[in-house]
């Protein structure tokens, strides 16, 4: 008998498949999921849709909508500046249509450029003439008198070379000389430019009013807010060079004017006010 090992004679056994155990890691790289139950599933997005609720109620309604159900947001400044930007919002569709809506312009039976061009410098010199009336009129003191409503100004249709539609003349505010008013401001609001001033009033409360643009024209919005009413909207107007009258609050907050430069160029806005408040809110 040999006695000499020969390991390529030695017997080899079979392979045998084995399972991969389930604790090695897996060799794809890739880590894998830890089950769930579906009642685990549900409460996680319950929860997730609470929070969402929560945020939404707290914090987005107020700041883009105004609406405040909880009070939170006016703790916070939210709420006023979600108001602002809905005031803004309007501002920017309503300039949006009244460009849509524009009447073209008709000259006779021609439609040539040249004398496009030629009614139109005839209507910047129109312009200019009116504004430099308005600002002569508003320096000579003028006897107090019924201030007429607003009249937002409007583009004239011109029919013809020589005939152009008169455009209305503004309201002579009261004589800047008249030192019963009890507050006055002024700002310089550069083009797109926005200013809003208020005065805290109980419900009924009565103050006086004027306001101009020294010779220009604004968009402005006469509104309210506060009390629980939200955003309550008096009087709106376009291109309106001064206004004068009585501002009633229809209930206790804030009642005021938002002014926009909607111009080419820089405006002065004065404000003189005078009656029933407690504060003028500046900003």
């Amino acid at each position: 008998m040999n006695k000499d090992f020969d390991i390529g004679r030695a017997p080899v056994p079979p392979l045998r498949a084995e399972p991969r155990s389930s604790q090695m890691p897996p060799q794809d790289g890739h880590i894998r999921g830890i089950p769930s139950s579906s009642g685990g599933l549900i409460r996680a997005t319950i929860g997730s849709t609470l929070a969402a609720g929560a945020i939404l109620t707290l914090f987005w309604l107020p700041a883009e909508y105004g609406i405040d159900a909880t009070g939170l947001g006016s703790v916070m400044g939210l709420t006023q500046m979600g108001e602002i930007k809905q005031q803004l919002y309007a501002e920017a569709a309503a300039d949006d249509a009244a460009a849509a809506q524009a009447t073209p312009v008709v000259i006779g039976s021609s439609t040539s450029p040249a004398t496009e061009q030629q009614v139109l410098e005839r209507l910047t010199g129109i312009e200019a003439q009116i504004a430099a009336i308005a600002a002569v009129v508003g320096t000579v003191p003028a006897s107090p008198v019924v201030q007429p409503a607003p009249v937002a100004t409007t583009q004239p249709n011109v029919t013809s070379p020589d005939v152009v539609a008169l455009v209305p003349e503004p309201a002579t505010p009261a004589a800047s000389a008249d030192t019963g008013w009890r507050d006055e401001v002024s700002y310089t609001l550069e083009p797109a430019e926005g200013v809003e001033v208020k005065l805290v009033m109980e419900e009924g409360a009565v103050a006086v009013f004027e306001w101009t643009a020294n010779g220009a024209v604004v968009n402005y919005d006469t509104h309210a807010d506060g009390g629980g009413q939200g955003t309550v909207s008096y009087e709106q107007g376009r291109g309106v060079a001064d206004q004068a009258g009585e501002l009633v609050a229809a209930f206790t907050g804030n009642h005021g004017w938002f002014w926009r430069n909607r111009t080419d160029a820089p405006v002065v806005l004065t404000l003189r006010t005078r009656g029933d408040y407690s504060e003028m809110k500046l900003p």
